[in-house]
């Protein structure tokens, strides 16, 4: 660019530096002219415009409540809400804002809407769904909800019938706290700080019990170890709400949890007041909907007395009851159209609620009596049916009073379980009630729409009850799902669920510690107008529909006889004592123990297995009724079962409608009745096989027919034996007469010999000759008659028992394992080799090491190891005796133990078989027979050895003489080898 302009204007190249100063208002370069700079061209250009900080108004108050240090912030996000309070505890933040619609209110309810949400991004995951996205609000969100709504609704003021929404929602959190409690904190404090009346603040704390003693904001792992779960929320002096989860907790110590949490859930109250001083709203004048006490006069004087005749006559049920209130409004109507009054037409039901309201309460109060006539303390007749629908897998109906409801229990696999997607808590859940409430129960007319917030959480109260007395995961595996079907209502169908489902489970077999009751406390009270304190009150045991609408409380209670294992506390006025809280333990307690007398009387102990025949089939009790079965396999079997990618696994379920689940060592099938479940087992079983007992039933495959028997394949490809002597009661002259290669067949295993191979007979599941009936079932364990020993002929040896000799391998890698029965008693000995046989391998074991022998320095022959024929031998220096298992018996046979002394000789008493007999062993044995070569000796217990003659030895043995052998070494295949120990 210089160059350029020193071409343009020669003369700039010759001008002194400081000329060309900027200061001195000298021109460097412009259009190729020299001169000054004017003023406006000597200033600097403007810098860019840079944004201005914002300053945020924060608000914050940090306070301490066992040992959790907890802030609560306003001011930095969500500024345009009309109250937005950030509650942190450690790393765990939880946001709620609270909003109220603007103009006049034209409805007779407070439409309070109070929407908790968890999203993944506040435990750095993202969603697991299709869309990778948040849906509908799950269970855990919906009672959070219900959590934050109970303790603040009765503080609205009455008539403050506006729309407010409660939104909550969970920013971050590292797991170790529930953020249910800390959004019922943080909504507090942003109604306090919105413009909203409101007549809070609240406090809501959370109490665990560990080891007896009282945890106060407990982590999730410290929960997870507690009996106690409870939440309390209050103001300074009244209770607002209780939520308990425990396992089986005494009502006193109940009351020492409930009196520790009052003033702890008091420490949230200054800080939130606090807070609102500094960046709260004043509050507004909302117009509230009040009935003038005009209105409320002159209706009171049309209805009172006859809405006090049908409270006074207890012969009213139900619904004859609400067509006489019906009929005495419309009366009222009536009444008030012929005298043109507009402003008592508005507000008519609910003037004629009111009235309602003050004649029940005045005669529970006055006289004691309630509305169907009963004491206060008197619970409603009780009907109890268990087992109401058999093919079920557990089924019962609960009938308290007019409260009717069906439960029915479903034993799934553990696969079954539900899947839980929230921040904290476990991942999924194996034991669930579903609760469902019908339009017909009380005689309406609606429809069904999706996850009903008062269906979820009054299923989940039973659950809570339910959950502490079901057995331990590790002995009780199953998935369990309780549906509660509400046939009738007339109050407490949630208690009327646990009971239900409590007689439900014991019908299914489910192993359950004892049964649970609930049961529902009312209270009706008096108070004070100018000083606003209960001056008198009542308690009502089990209330009716009608008594939860016009009373104070609806405190429900479940529980069995050694304590409380869920309580759900709602009231209607702005607090309650904690006093009178505490008392309605006592009544509770009372009527609950009617309530289980009475399920005692129908079922007190769960049902057993009926169904003998199949004994793997567990916890369920009916033979007709869908099936489940739990059987344990190595990691190697269920690969084999479940196929390549599932194919197998998907293939057995669709041919046979079953639901199979594999866990780790473990396979549960799920089938809808006998038949189903049989089906899957025999195909199970032909894959991967199940545990071989001596006197089992077993389906197999004929593979190949021999002139002494036929091979079978069974038990997922394990191999057998049906020898020709066991194929039928009459004899058989060809195999092939009898059984044909393709064949399927029923047969029973009657032994195992000493090398594993698997003895099987098919004469053993039919009926005997001039018997007309057959006992053999698959699974069965009959008892077999023993029959005299048999040798086998040589002419039976062949190739075959190379592929027989296999099958101790394959067992011995084989998750099963034999039955250990007692063979002699039992079943026929199984012997391997007859003398005949044994010269026969003798000779050809003679001539193999003629063949290959090297001389000794004494000049006699050293013989190797021969591994020719059925016996291969080791190398031996003394006479040797091949011993032949035929069973396991344990026998009381004397050994003599020799250390080399002939004089000293230690007798003891062992059980011989080839488990305990070792090199070394030392044993009298007896002369069984006599042969060319050798003898047949009877060792005892079963075994049955032969000794081979030496050269020059004497040979002057007779049968029963007793000799003394020692063992001295084990052949290839495991048959014991012993020496004499001194010639006779």
């Amino acid at each position: 660019m210089a160059s350029m302009a020193n071409r343009a204007n020669p003369l700039l190249a010759k001008l002194p530096h400081f000329l060309t100063w900027r200061p001195l208002g000298f021109r460097t370069i412009c259009m190729g002219r020299l001169g000054f700079a004017t003023q406006s061209q000597l200033e600097p250009d403007p810098p860019t415009p840079v944004a201005g900080t914002k300053v945020l108004d924060i608000a914050k108050e940090e306070f301490e409540i066992g040992s959790r240090l907890i802030t609560l912030d306003t001011g930095k996000i969500a500024r345009f809400a009309n109250g937005a309070v950030i509650l942190g505890m450690d790393e765990t933040k939880v946001l709620s804002t609270v909003a109220a619609a603007k103009g006049d209110a034209v409805r007779d309810f407070l439409p309070l809407t109070v929407d908790y949400q968890e999203k993944q991004f506040a435990q750095g995951v993202i969603p697991n769904t299709f869309m990778r996205r948040e849906g509908a609000p799950k269970e855990r969100e919906l009672l959070c909800g219900r959590l934050i709504d109970r303790p603040i609704r009765p503080l609205f003021p009455s008539g403050f019938y506006h729309e407010v929404q409660v939104m909550a929602s969970v920013l971050s959190s590292d797991g170790k706290q529930d953020p249910d409690v800390m959004a019922a904190n943080a909504t507090s404090a942003a109604l306090m700080l919105s413009d909203i009346p409101w007549g809070g603040p609240i406090g809501v704390i959370r109490i665990g019990r560990i080891s007896g003693k009282f945890i106060i904001n407990p982590t999730m792992d410290e929960l997870s170890l507690s009996d106690l779960n409870l939440v309390y929320a209050c103001t300074k002096d009244k209770t607002l709400m209780i939520d308990v989860q425990a396992r089986e907790i005494s009502e006193k110590d109940l009351d020492a949890g409930l009196r520790l949490a009052h003033p702890e859930a008091v420490k949230y109250l200054e800080p939130q007041i606090r807070l609102a001083a500094k960046a709260g709203k004043c509050k507004k004048e909302y117009k509230l909907s009040m009935i003038s006490d005009r209105t409320l006069e002159k209706v009171s004087n049309l209805a009172e007395v006859p809405i006090e005749a049908v409270f006074t006559d207890p012969s009213y049920g139900k619904f004859e009851r609400g067509e006489a209130l019906d009929k005495i409004t419309q009366d009222v109507k009536r009444a008030l159209e012929e005298e043109f009054d507009e402003e008592s037409l508005k507000v008519l039901p609910k003037a004629v609620d009111t009235v309602r309201k003050k004649v029940v309460r005045r005669r529970i109060i006055n006289e004691g009596f309630r509305v169907d006539g009963r004491r206060l303390d008197e619970v409603r007749p009780l009907y109890c049916e268990a087992g109401s629908f058999p093919i079920l897998h557990g089924s019962s109906i609960f009938s308290r009073g007019d409260t009717q409801v069906l439960c029915t229990v479903t034993l799934g696999a553990p696969g079954d379980a539900q899947r839980l997607e929230s921040i904290v808590g476990p991942p999924k859940k194996r034991f669930m009630l579903h609760y469902s409430f019908p339009p017909f129960s009380i005689n309406e007319v609606g429809k069904r729409v999706g996850l009903n917030r008062r269906e979820v959480g009054h299923g989940t109260l039973a659950e809570k009850a339910l959950l502490a007395v079901l057995p331990p995961e590790d002995d009780f595996p199953y998935t369990v799902r309780i549906n509660s079907e509400v046939m009738a209502s007339d109050g407490s169908t949630s208690m009327a669920t646990v009971c239900g489902g409590s007689m439900a489970l014991m019908d299914a077999g489910i192993p359950l510690r004892e049964h649970v009751a609930g049961i529902s406390v009312g209270l009706v009270s008096e108070v004070d107008p100018s000083t606003g304190t209960i001056k008198d009150y009542r308690i009502l045991t089990d209330i009716l529909g009608l008594e939860d609408h016009l009373g104070d409380m609806d405190f429900k209670i479940a529980g069995t006889r050694k304590g409380i294992t869920s309580i759900q506390l709602d009231i209607k006025p702005a607090g309650i004592p904690l006093d009178i809280i505490c008392e309605c333990l006592e009544p509770a307690l009372k009527g609950r123990l009617q309530i289980l007398d009475r399920m005692d009387q129908e079922i007190k102990v769960p049902h057993t297995q009926d169904d003998r025949n199949s004994p793997r089939l567990g916890y369920i009790s009916k033979k007709n009724s869908p099936r489940l079965a739990t059987l344990k396999f190595s990691n190697d079997a269920l690969r084999r079962l479940i196929g390549p990618l599932g194919v197998l696994k998907r293939k057995m379920e669709e041919e046979t409608g079953a639901r199979i689940s594999v866990s780790d060592g473990s396979l549960t099938i799920v089938a809808k009745n006998h038949a189903v479940m049989e089906k899957v087992l025999e195909k199970v079983d032909f894959i991967v096989g199940r545990e071989i007992e001596i006197g089992g039933i077993y389906k197999g495959i004929v593979t190949s027919v021999k002139e002494y028997g036929a091979f079978v394949e069974f038990n997922g490809g394990q191999q057998g034996l049906l020898h020709v002597s066991e194929l039928s009661h009459e004899p058989v002259s060809r195999v092939s007469e009898v059984v044909s290669v393709g064949q399927q067949l029923s047969l029973m295993c009657i032994g195992q010999d000493v090398r594993g191979n698997i003895k099987l007979s098919l004469k053993a599941t039919l009926p005997r000759p001039g018997s007309d009936t057959n006992n053999a079932v698959e699974g069965s364990v009959p008892p077999v008659k023993e029959e005299p020993n048999i040798w086998a002929s040589v002419g039976e040896v062949s190739d075959e028992q190379e592929k027989q000799s296999s099958l101790s391998e394959e067992l011995s890698g084989s998750n099963y394992k034999m039955s250990e029965v007692n063979l002699s008693a039992s079943v026929p000995p199984i012997l391997i080799r007859s003398a005949a046989e044994c010269d026969e391998e003798e000779k050809s074991a003679a001539s193999s090491r003629n063949a290959k022998s090297t001389t000794s320095p004494g000049g006699a022959s050293k013989p190797s190891r021969s591994d020719c024929g059925v016996f291969p031998m080791k190398n031996i220096k003394k006479s040797k005796l091949v011993l032949q298992k035929e069973g396991e018996k344990e026998s009381n046979s004397i050994f003599r133990s020799e250390d080399g002394d002939a004089d000293k000789e230690d007798e003891f008493e062992a059980s011989i078989s080839v488990k305990n007999l070792k090199i070394g062993t030392k044993l009298i044995a007896k002369v069984y027979q006599i042969r060319t070569r050798g003898l047949v000796l009877d060792l005892g217990g079963g075994l049955r050895g032969m000794y081979r003659f030496e050269t020059n030895e004497k040979r002057d043995f007779v049968v029963g003489e007793e000799i003394r052998v020692e063992c001295s070494s084990f052949s290839g295949k495991g048959i014991p080898v012993v020496s004499l120990v001194d010639a006779q």
